[in-house]
């Protein structure tokens, strides 16, 4: 199953090149909810019980065609967004040897780093596009990435048991400012956190482990990879994260880049794929 948010905060069910508007019974299944909130997402918590009404409407919803929707990104209120550093080999490899993306410091592997938090505030959809935020030479990149967002709360977890806490997959833009700063802060301005187009449920999704994934500027390829030579593999992020934070609905973690960072600038039209889950386009203002 595929699904997106859209719009003004519409929910649809993607199926071919069209969305069929479900949001009625996702307004009327959720409970309504009294400040203290509940943390976490609570669409993403109720999937599993609204999936079948969902496929239900979606066989007599209106339909619009996608083209003509502005895709937002399918989770609405992550609890906190995870991401993994240099998690592939190649892109360690041209970290190390471009001063423009290590600004002089040593490069390590993703063992030494481990995670990092991006803030929720950088999150986007596809429609919604990048912003550049610097007028004065400095590097902003793109960084696509296999993505995911938990289902229901995790803690402590094996790798074993690790992704059937996943609730689905879908593309994620790690968009990076090159400089000396923390990463969490050159990576967490305003639509530098890139996620959509849809959700593509996990059972739909299969495997995570073996995923081709790609992106293109302008249409010049820039990076091109599979998952299968992630460093730390989606299981192992997800169990490492579970046992120092509790994992909870509609948290999102992003799996890492591969080698091809670039710059990118205003005007630029990024088309990011990733198998299993389509392409989405971006752009760059």
């Amino acid at each position: 199953m595929r699904i997106c948010r859209f719009d003004n905060d519409r929910v649809g069910v993607v199926v071919g090149d069209r969305v069929a508007d479900v949001t009625e019974v996702v307004s009327e299944a959720l409970p309504s909810q009294r400040w203290p909130f509940s943390r976490g997402d609570a669409f993403i918590a109720a999937l599993p019980e609204l999936r079948q009404r969902l496929e239900a409407a979606a066989a007599d919803a209106p339909t619009r065609p996608l083209a003509e929707v502005r895709l937002l990104s399918p989770v609405a209120n992550p609890g906190k967004i995870i991401a993994a550093p240099v998690n592939y080999m190649k892109h360690v490899e041209e970290s190390r040897e471009d001063a423009g993306i290590n600004f002089g410091t040593e490069i390590s592997l993703i063992d030494r780093y481990a995670l990092f938090l991006k803030a929720n505030s950088s999150m986007v959809g596809a429609g919604e596009g990048v912003e550049i935020h610097h007028d004065d030479g400095r590097r902003t990149d793109h960084e696509v990435e296999l993505a995911l967002v938990i289902g229901k709360t995790a803690r402590n977890v094996s790798e074993q048991d690790a992704l059937e806490y996943i609730a689905g997959y879908f593309i994620g833009l790690d968009i990076t400012i090159r400089g000396t700063e923390d990463r969490s802060y050159r990576k967490s301005l305003d639509t530098f956190t890139v996620l959509g187009p849809w959700l593509v449920t996990a059972d739909e999704f299969g495997a995570p482990d073996a995923v081709e994934l790609d992106i293109k500027v302008n249409d010049e390829p820039r990076q091109n990879a599979n998952t299968r030579d992630l460093i730390w593999s989606v299981a192992k992020i997800i169990s490492f994260a579970s046992h120092s934070y509790t994992l909870e609905p509609g948290d999102v973690i992003l799996t890492g880049t591969p080698e091809g960072v670039a710059p990118i600038k205003r005007g630029d039209r990024m088309d990011a794929r990733i198998e299993g889950i389509g392409a989405m386009r971006v752009m760059v203002r």
